[in-house]
């Protein structure tokens, strides 16, 4: 199973926030950093849904400012650790993916993509240059050469 994430729990004083999208970004950069592609674990509840689904209409949207027409559904599931399904449906519910003689084509425009991120509140995220990257780096080759 391809989870990277079982359960997020936020508080109600504390939601809305950008806790809950903070959590959901930090995994997935762990996943990219094993070189793993992951999922939330299934079924999400309504309010997963929202969280999971806004965090990754923003990553593809941000992912796919630099798309040059050559890559696929796979590509762009390595480049930012979301499983395929959810990279389809995701462009699917954005309109940005074409199903075509049995393969998914993605399909956008830069004006299209500028425009579908104006509309978006950028989410806090956990970015690799935020300082974590190091602490978990450390951490990762203490715990091998323990080994």
């Amino acid at each position: 199973l391809d989870y990277n994430l079982a359960c997020i729990l936020t508080f109600p004083p504390y939601q809305r926030c950008g806790y809950g999208k903070l959590l959901i970004s930090f995994s997935y950069e762990l996943s990219k950093r094993d070189g793993m592609v992951g999922s939330p674990e299934k079924p999400l509840s309504d309010l997963g849904k929202l969280s999971y689904r806004s965090f990754w209409t923003f990553v593809l949207l941000t992912t796919l400012l630099d798309y040059d027409g050559k890559w696929t559904v796979r590509d762009l599931s390595t480049m930012t650790g979301i499983k395929v399904e959810d990279v389809i449906s995701t462009l699917q519910a954005l309109d940005l993916i074409k199903y075509w003689k049995g393969q998914h084509i993605i399909f956008v425009s830069q004006a299209l993509l500028r425009g579908q991120l104006a509309k978006l509140k950028p989410p806090r995220l956990c970015l690799p240059h935020d300082g974590w990257a190091e602490g978990v780096a450390r951490a990762t080759a203490r715990k091998r050469a323990a080994s």
